[in-house]
């Protein structure tokens, strides 16, 4: 295999920069305060428990002979599928998505363990999903090859690679069905490391440098404008939360440093001083075009830190994160870091939509379409429960009623339990929404004190001495 093709020349030839300005550190180290951003919080929690979700779904339909698995066999999978708790819990709680079966019993043998099928929509989705892998085949190869172009090593280990095959659109079995078919791509090669290759780590090595492709998104931008040539300052586009302030020391730093010239993520920056204003806006490109890369323009902070790593980024470079809060955004949902690129979405929603996330979206529906229509039936009967006791006017013994009471409302805890592992993926709750259900449960409470009917209604139950007396006059 002929070496990979030296870096790109020194950018000191592109540059129309002195070189002491160049090396300089400007920046006032100032606290940048974090900004809660709801919609690209919304965008995070709409997903919750859609990564376990899909990856159940591929072990079902993995099976050669028919898309069904027994529940033990899931559940000894658990810790590979990453689900958050126990396998059937987690299962039923997709109802249009799992069918739970058991199989037909015989007098003498052992009670039946259920089987888990998916059902004809998953299955249906699932199609769709793979007929949009074929035909992004060619596009995911380029992106991959240019991931491998971002490192100066030209190879990332394949676990990485793993870890980030989701964010990057990969198919499940991509080593087997994606890689073999670019062969001037891509080849799988033992580590380069002492310590991989005493361990048996995998690489994937680049073979053939593409310069068409190193060509990054911020410079294909400013090449639809016109006007642009290699080492001119570009500005990164900037979006704040709302109620977002920055220190005017801190401002006017800014608006120098984008008038530095943007240096490309595909050459070489290890020249540039590690704390120069130069070398954080090369980071910054770094950081953003691998996002750029990503299908949904997002990915765990942890993932972009062991990255980061084999990308020859600077020590500390997880701290430029947080400098430029216009353009990245770290949310806490979820009980982990998400780096967003602010620049990619409108609120939750995606700007620019790769097939692979509407395809995301809809199992994202199909996963709470059974989630509602549970909701519905529980709203309908207890509406059935309270006009019963309207009607009827009928008293029960107290012990009776209190019994009636705590079932009721274990069903509502149970409920709201749900609601909180499964978060809804089209409304973020506002203020008023919070008072509106602060407002039901104080009804709910003075219902059951005055002996009312569930729902807060404001018509006391008489009692029959009562209904008598009021007929006798």
């Amino acid at each position: 295999m002929p070496p990979p093709p030296p870096l790109p020349s020194p950018l000191r030839r592109h540059l129309r920069w002195s070189p002491g300005a160049q090396q300089s550190r400007t920046f006032v180290d100032a606290r940048v305060k974090w900004i809660r951003d709801r919609g690209l919080d919304h965008a995070i929690e709409k997903e919750k428990h859609l990564q376990p979700f899909h990856a159940l779904k591929d072990l079902l339909l993995s099976s050669s002979s028919s898309p069904s698995l027994p529940l033990a066999t899931i559940a000894a999978r658990r810790d590979d599928l990453r689900l958050p708790f126990r396998a059937i819990r987690f299962i039923r709680l997709f109802p249009s998505a799992f069918l739970e079966e058991f199989p037909s019993q015989s007098s003498t043998a052992a009670p039946p363990r259920p089987v888990i099928r998916p059902t004809p929509e998953l299955l249906r989705l699932h199609d769709d999903e793979q007929c949009a892998l074929a035909a992004c085949c060619a596009e995911t190869a380029d992106r991959l090859l240019r991931l491998l172009m971002l490192a100066p090593g030209r190879r990332l280990p394949l676990r990485l690679i793993d870890r980030l095959r989701w964010d990057l659109g990969l198919p499940p079995d991509y080593p087997r069905s994606l890689l073999p078919f670019y062969p001037d791509y891509f080849q799988i090669v033992p580590s380069s490391t002492a310590a991989g290759v005493d361990s048996g780590v995998l690489d994937l090595e680049l073979v053939c440098y593409r310069k068409d492709l190193a060509v990054s998104a911020m410079e294909q931008y400013a090449m639809r404008t016109g006007g642009y040539k290699k080492g001119m300052p570009l500005a990164f586009p900037l979006q704040f939360s709302r109620g977002f302030e920055l220190e005017k020391k801190v401002r006017k730093w800014l608006d120098e440093w984008q008038k530095l010239p943007y240096i490309s993520p595909y050459e070489d920056g290890s020249h540039l001083a590690p704390k120069s204003d130069l070398a954080e806006k090369w980071t910054v490109g770094v950081l953003h075009e691998v996002l750029r890369l990503l299908v949904p323009k997002k990915t765990e902070k942890e993932n972009l830190i062991l990255l980061g790593e084999h990308l020859g980024l600077p020590p500390g470079f997880r701290k430029v994160i947080t400098h430029h809060a216009g353009i990245f955004y770290v949310s806490n949902k979820l009980r982990t870091q998400t780096v967003v690129l602010r620049e990619a979405y409108r609120r939750d929603l995606l700007v620019e939509k790769h097939p692979l996330m509407g395809l995301r979206y809809q199992y994202i529906h199909l996963m709470h379409k059974g989630k509602e229509t549970g909701s519905k039936s529980k709203d309908r009967k207890r509406k059935r429960n309270a006009s019963r006791v309207i009607d009827d006017y009928k008293i029960k013994d107290e012990d009776e009623e209190e019994e009636e009471e705590e079932e009721e409302y274990d069903d509502e805890d149970e409920e709201e339990e749900d609601e909180d592992e499964l978060s809804a993926a089209s409304d973020v709750d506002t203020e008023e929404e919070e008072s509106d259900d602060e407002d039901e449960h104080s009804n709910r409470s003075v219902a059951r004190e005055n002996n009312l009917p569930r729902g807060g209604a404001s018509r006391p139950v008489r009692s029959k001495k009562t209904m008598m007396m009021r007929s006798s006059v």
